[in-house]
């Protein structure tokens, strides 16, 4: 394994960094600024200052490098992985600045892997551009939509036309009008095996029968400045048959491929959410004058610090080797490693949120820092593309499996 960054890396990297330095950083406070201002303060990606950023970050050739191939940057997931990682210092902003974020990021390698030439042309492009927005409408609120053969949305072929009946919640940007369309996964076969039930379908957003019912909160937060999480419902939504994505029952698997590159995304971002705490625990420590010395002087401060520094670059390996097995040997062959990086990603990056908050004091928790937004960002990672729990039972499973299969007589 050889982790080093190749030239092209470097030469983004260091882009990123004098983008985020001049131009993203000292818009966080403006977007929230404007974002209060908004007509529909759901409509996140209307704010003017996001408009420079996108047109600032496509002028540096920082646009769409999420995804390989002809219609992103071409990278590989470990080029990638800096670049996310540096993205992710501002995780609020800077993905979208870069139209590298979530959920649109996976909606669009589902186009770009399964979708149509019809439905490249009518939704793949304007994403692609940044004149939309997608959201991902999976998770359930009636069903353990952890095990996602449970998904009890019908879509009933009726003649030319797919009938969709349903209720959704949790589903990410739903809240934002310029989610134009979703990607709804439901059954048409119940009768089928359990992996072949599922089907995907494009449902846009003003088609009657489609009914948006509340934005959910995260711990007190309402995420308003991404779209916010949507409950929503289908009430007999007819849309042609041409809006299928691949064929009837392949959405089990579609979901699969969806989420591998979706998981090492997150887990690349939240690193560099952990680096920006530990600048700013380090900074406060420094500050901070209590009992007559600076925090930092602190044996327990400094406990806090050095662990979070070995987690982080614990962390960083970790992803670095999941992204290299992908590029080297697939999703399927880095399996093992993309569940280890979700299952270790999000509780690394909360407790070291935790103890930057702790550092802080009361003010760790309030709006003048980014850390309690981010801790609650963080921790619904702890459910999103699949619970821990899980994500360590089928880990587990899959080591008990290699030994029993070690033990046996040649």
């Amino acid at each position: 394994m050889d982790f080093q960054y190749d030239a092209r890396t470097e030469a983004l990297s260091a882009e990123l960094l004098d983008f985020m330095a001049t131009h993203v950083y000292p818009a966080e406070k403006v977007v929230h600024e404007q974002l209060a201002a908004l007509e529909d303060r759901w409509a996140w990606d209307s704010v003017p200052v996001l408009s420079e950023l996108r047109a600032e970050a496509r002028r540096r050739g920082l646009w769409n490098l999420f995804l390989p191939g002809e219609h992103g940057g071409g990278l590989t997931n470990l080029q990638y992985a800096p670049l996310a990682e540096i993205a992710g210092r501002s995780a609020h902003l800077a993905p979208a600045a870069m139209n590298c974020s979530a959920p649109d990021t996976g909606n669009m390698e589902v186009l770009t892997l399964f979708g149509t030439d019809e439905q490249k042309k009518q939704w793949l492009e304007p994403l692609l551009a940044g004149e939309i927005r997608s959201s991902f409408a999976m998770t359930e609120p009636d069903v353990a939509s952890s095990d996602a053969t449970n998904i009890s949305t019908r879509i009933e072929r009726d003649g030319d036309e797919y009938v969709i009946n349903g209720r959704k919640w949790w589903i990410t940007g739903a809240m934002n009008p310029n989610a134009r369309i979703f990607i709804v996964m439901g059954k048409t076969d119940p009768a089928a095996d359990r992996h072949r039930q599922q089907s995907m379908i494009l449902v846009p957003r003003d088609m009657p029968g489609v009914e948006i019912h509340r934005g959910m909160h995260v711990l007190g937060y309402d995420d308003h400045d991404h779209g916010g999480h949507a409950e929503l419902s289908f009430t007999d939504v007819r849309v042609p048959v041409g809006n299928l994505i691949a064929g009837e029952g392949d959405g089990f698997a579609i979901a699969q491929a969806r989420l591998g590159p979706g998981r090492i995304h997150h887990c690349m971002r939240s690193i560099g959410v952990a680096e920006r705490a530990i600048e700013l625990m380090c900074d406060r420590a420094e500050e901070r004058i209590a009992f007559g010395k600076p925090l930092a002087e602190q044996g327990v401060i400094r406990d806090w610090i050095a662990k979070s520094r070995v987690r982080v670059e614990q962390l960083r390996l970790l992803t670095l080797k999941a992204a290299w097995l992908m590029d080297t040997v697939g999703n399927k062959g880095a399996h093992t490693e993309i569940q280890a990086i979700k299952i270790a990603a999000p509780a690394t990056v909360q407790w070291i949120l935790d103890k930057a908050i702790q550092v802080h004091g009361a003010a760790g928790l309030s709006q003048d820092f980014p850390l309690a937004n981010a801790y609650a960002s963080i921790r619904t990672l702890r459910f999103a593309d699949g619970p821990d729990e899980v994500h360590k039972n089928a880990l587990a499973r899959a080591e008990l499996r290699r030994r029993r299969e070690a033990r046996r007589p040649a």
